[in-house]
């Protein structure tokens, strides 16, 4: 079979989940269709031959388009309510009809108040089960960045973070809280931050650090690590130099040596407890952090 004729049925045989997810991140019957089509015409002209997961991949290109037009939609200072909304026509599928009936306005209002990169990774990951290791090249971010996104996206989505101002002072407010005590060696007051079921993750970097230092009182790291316990007793007595930052957002905190910033400490917030803790150390993660230090 021709590669392309065989290419073109593997397009085909996604070409409604492909459409599913472009509407889902655009809002727009229309503005997907689009997507769809101006992916086929990079898939194209692509190399398939490594290609392991085609779905996966399909699905990839798709959403950087998506986020594309996302970014360009938002450069124009578009509010596009109005075209976002426009429910797929009597020409379209009867999938197109269910999917429209299935997303819903409140949830396309709610939507459009995301970043594009919020947006991208809430889609992928809330509503196709993407992991975030395969959305994160396509928002140009580290795993644990991507992982923010979502959660962010997911707060405003459920009417968590409808008043942003409230959400960052509670984020900072437990990010000092959790550094003081964790300076003070004060296990209680850490625990008393965390959630029961808190999930450290460190990169590799981190945790090949800590393994060198451990004889200097380096804490023992693992890429993740369970529990109020186990992550209190890791930070206790430790984070002396570590400064509160905004990372992309959200309250964190970073460790700087000579005005540059080495370690980023990325603080997950929900109901009120600190769910998550990412430790980035890889350079070229942290070049991809927007830190700002308070």
């Amino acid at each position: 079979m021709d590669k392309n004729h065989w290419l073109a049925e593997r397009f085909d045989e996604n070409r409604s989940r492909l459409r599913g997810v472009a509407y889902r991140i655009l809002g727009s019957a229309s503005e997907a269709e689009d997507a769809v089509q101006e992916a086929w015409l990079k898939i194209s002209r692509s190399d398939t031959g490594e290609v392991a997961n085609m779905g996966g991949w399909l699905t990839t290109i798709v959403a950087r388009v998506c986020l594309d037009m996302l970014r360009s939609r938002a450069s124009r200072r578009e509010m596009p309510l109005a075209a976002a909304a426009d429910a797929p026509s009597e020409s379209n599928s009867e999938d197109d009809v269910v999917l429209a009936d299935e997303i819903g306005p409140a949830l396309l209002i709610v939507l459009e108040m995301l970043g594009p990169a919020e947006r991208v990774a809430f889609v992928l990951h809330d509503l196709f089960s993407l992991s975030f290791e395969e959305i994160a090249p396509i928002v140009n971010r580290t795993p644990a960045a991507t992982r923010q996104l979502a959660s962010r996206a997911r707060r405003r989505v459920r009417g968590v973070a409808d008043a942003p101002a409230a959400d960052i002072a509670q984020q900072r407010e437990l990010v000092s809280a959790f550094l003081a005590a964790s300076r003070d060696g004060d296990f209680e007051r850490l625990v008393a931050v965390l959630s029961p079921d808190v999930v450290l993750r460190a990169d590799d970097l981190a945790v090949r650090t800590a393994a060198a230092n451990r004889r200097r009182g380096a804490p023992t790291l693992a890429p993740e690590v369970r529990g109020a316990a186990l992550v209190a007793d890791a930070f206790k007595g430790r984070a002396h130099a570590a400064l509160r930052a905004t990372i992309d957002g959200d309250a964190g905190a970073v460790w700087v040596v000579g005005n540059q910033v080495r370690t980023a400490f990325l603080f997950t917030v929900e109901q009120g407890k600190i769910t998550g803790i990412d430790l980035i150390m890889d350079p070229v993660h942290l070049a991809a952090l927007a830190v700002k230090i308070d």
